[in-house]
């Protein structure tokens, strides 16, 4: 089984075995699995075949927002990232529609619950959290509803230690435990009701909310007032081989390998260089897994510096003005192709490299979910909207503004609100803020005491060295959270090595000269094992791009503030005290890529467009060439956006060809997009009694 039994941040307790079938054969999970993970536990990838074509399947988003991974669960299609595991459970191949009820089978038609609330939160991720807990203190009564059976989000996804300010946003803090602090403290709140496992479908006229309750009862909400915070959902690219088992979002990834722990990979190359792309590679790591490369279109990795050293130190190689040009495989992803861009963005001759990989994570950006907050609009709710789904940003920036829209929600109805909303708008607008290119700092090295080195290169939103130093040494330039920080150096350094374990980015050392000037102490921080690095090991020290040769251990210690870094210090020449920067266990293994010919990729139109219809690329080109600039009468001519997931992935990939055909969007009529926004059986709706 494809378990992870050690990891240097989660915990890997023991879990209860439950057996289950796959197309007939038993095989083995751990309760609290969704069905997707468990599979992937088994070494299974392919979920099922195309009806149209026969093409496997597999996951993609795992989040429930398309219909890559649906099976059959004892004779019911369900999605399989969002259905929790269960003894007994017999698992088909959804390979098309399953198998009706007869016309005449009897059924019993119950009434359907309407619940009242003053207001209702849509999303338990960073954004609602931060909103619930603005209302439950005003113990206004309000419902917060989420899919998932934990709260948090996205949050629950993330072991790295988060930006931000450490007293507004729980800065220097990793992910799983900001999300467990937010979400204490909203389940101490009596005035908030928690409904987990539960699924917003629709916003409908009459100003109800439909709601599938812990996946089991359709329920209407009717509130007076709507809070949306529903995230994100992963773009995708088109290429040959976009849909094979294999290729998924960066988001999925973390999914399957830091809330379920399965190894879902043993080789992945990861399309995106901004923070979810290296987020993703470095937990990729943490997980033992092999990080074959990272390719970004841009001449520049979009993600912070820090985040992007963190992965070079570690020898992944990062291909800048790069783009992926063909993913094969037979049934499941086999190797990937990517290739240099020349300045006009056609693939450079000769420059093609292709590697070997079982996975291939797609991280160039998000789309907001913000279907619901459009519809309230139209239907004259009022409606506020927080999070991803308002604007994309970083899981901090999302804190602030569930906090910021829940205080305008209640001044809108009439609160008064002490608190000064300019001042927290400023602050948001700080933390959304896109960092400048990160610039090379100039620093003089003494050879005398003990003090930290700041390898911070980029102006980006985060402070927590600045708070957890008790000499109160380290600072930025007029208080700024969006300055580079310094080392005062007035009072001096103890050599505590609080800000070395507290960076988010892993990005201070320090160095201590006072039993040596030839050969002086560092301690660098260290997140890569489970096990404690001992005194007389040895470790490699490495600069932003080198190793710089392996030295012992003098030193090994972890704070208890800080339990999963550990602090490891080495003896090392001066020489190597300014550019080292971290410490990793063995030598890297450079990924060997082969050269190809060149492949001109616009010439195969043989492109997946819409998934769930199975629509390609040249099918839907020839009818905007022969001047369909209607999305619905396309959708009539192809079946695009006819599937599932309505459209949610191939709408914005249609606007790009359009954009790329010449055609600008006020010129194309839009979708008309469903009354149901989640897919769901129809049984519900009418409170259909099964046992009847």
């Amino acid at each position: 089984m494809k378990e992870i039994n050690e990891h240097p941040i989660l915990p890997t307790p023991k879990r209860k075995a439950i057996k289950f079938s796959f197309n007939g054969k038993e095989l083995i999970g751990f309760e609290g699995l969704v069905i997707s993970s468990a599979l992937f536990l088994n070494g299974i990838k392919i979920f099922g075949k195309h009806p149209r074509d026969e093409s496997p399947q597999g996951i993609f988003c795992a989040n429930g927002q398309c219909a890559q991974c649906m099976v059959i669960v004892n004779g019911i299609p369900k999605k399989a990232c969002m259905t929790p595991l269960e003894e007994g459970m017999q698992i088909e191949s959804c390979n098309g529609l399953p198998e009706l009820p007869p016309d005449d089978m009897p059924v019993k038609v119950g009434d359907i619950s309407i619940v009242n609330t003053e207001i209702l939160i849509i999303g338990g991720g960073p954004a609602g959290l931060s909103a619930a807990r603005v209302f439950g203190e005003r113990e206004i009564d309000t419902i917060l509803i989420d899919d998932k059976a934990n709260l948090g989000g996205k949050l629950v996804l993330q072991t790295h230690k988060f930006f931000g300010s450490e007293a507004e946003v729980h800065a220097g803090k990793r992910g799983i435990e900001i999300a467990r602090i937010l979400s204490e403290q909203v389940r101490a709140l009596p005035t908030i009701r928690i409904w987990l496992n539960s699924t917003a479908l629709a916003v409908f006229s009459d100003k109800m909310i439909g709601v599938l309750k812990n996946n089991k009862e359709y329920i209407l909400v009717k509130p007076k007032y709507l809070f949306i915070a529903t995230g994100a959902r992963e773009k995708m690219l088109i290429f040959p081989g976009n849909t094979l088992p294999g290729v998924y979002g960066a988001g999925a990834f973390q999914t399957l390998v830091n809330r379920d722990l399965v190894k879902a990979a043993e080789k992945v190359f990861i399309v995106g260089g901004g923070n979810v792309g290296l987020i993703a590679g470095y937990h990729a790591i943490q997980a033992g897994i092999e990080v074959v490369g990272v390719a970004e279109v841009l001449p520049h990795c979009g993600g912070y510096k820090v985040h992007e050293d963190k992965l070079r130190q570690l020898g992944v190689p990062i291909y800048t003005n790069h783009t992926v040009i063909r993913v094969d495989g037979k049934d499941s992803v086999e190797s990937i192709t990517i290739g240099e861009l020349s300045k006009d963005g056609k693939i450079l001759p000769g420059s093609e490299k292709s590697f070997n990989c079982d996975t291939v994570l797609i991280a160039v950006g998000l789309n907001p979910v913000n279907e619901f907050y459009e519809k309230a609009i139209e239907f004259g709710i009022q409606a506020r909207i927080a999070g991803d789904a308002q604007e994309i940003a970083e899981a901090s920036a999302a804190i602030f503004t569930g906090k910021i829209e829940a205080l305008k929600l209640l001044k809108d109805i009439g609160y008064k609100i002490e608190e000064n909303l300019d001042n927290l708008e400023e602050f948001a607008r700080l933390m959304k803020e896109k960092p400048p290119l990160p610039k090379e700092r100039k620093f003089e090295l003494k050879d005398e005491g003990v003090y930290p080195i700041l390898h911070c290169y980029q102006k980006i939103p985060c402070n927590p060295c600045t708070t957890v130093c008790p000499q109160g040494e380290i600072s930025m330039k007029n208080d700024l959270i969006t300055e580079i920080p310094y080392f005062k150096n007035e009072k001096g350094c103890i050599g505590c090595g609080k800000c070395v374990a507290v960076c988010p980015g892993l990005a201070i050392t320090l160095v201590d000269f006072r039993k040596s000037k030839e050969f002086p102490l560092m301690t660098f921080p260290f997140e890569l094992s489970s096990g404690k690095i001992n005194k007389g090991e040895k470790v490699i020290v490495v600069s932003k791009d080198s190793e710089l040769g392996e030295f012992e251990v003098v030193r090994s210690r972890i704070l208890k503030e800080f339990p999963k870094t550990q602090l490891i210090t080495v003896k090392i020449p001066s020489k190597f005290v300014k550019e080292a920067r971290g410490i990793k266990l063995k030598k890297t293994k450079v990924p060997i890529s082969k050269k190809i010919k060149h492949v001109d990729r616009n010439l195969d139109d043989d492109i997946i467009v819409c998934r769930c219809e199975r629509v390609s690329l040249s099918e839907i080109r020839k009818w905007i060439k022969a001047g369909v600039r209607d999305f619905n009468e396309l959708k009539a001519l192809t079946r695009i956006g006819m599937g599932a997931c309505g459209g949610k992935t191939c709408t914005p990939l249609i606007y790009k060809i359009f954009k790329e055909e010449g055609i600008l969007d006020v010129d194309i009529a839009p979708p008309t997009k469903r009354p149901l926004f989640i897919e769901v059986p129809m049984g519900f709706f009418a409170k259909v009694n099964k046992k009847d």
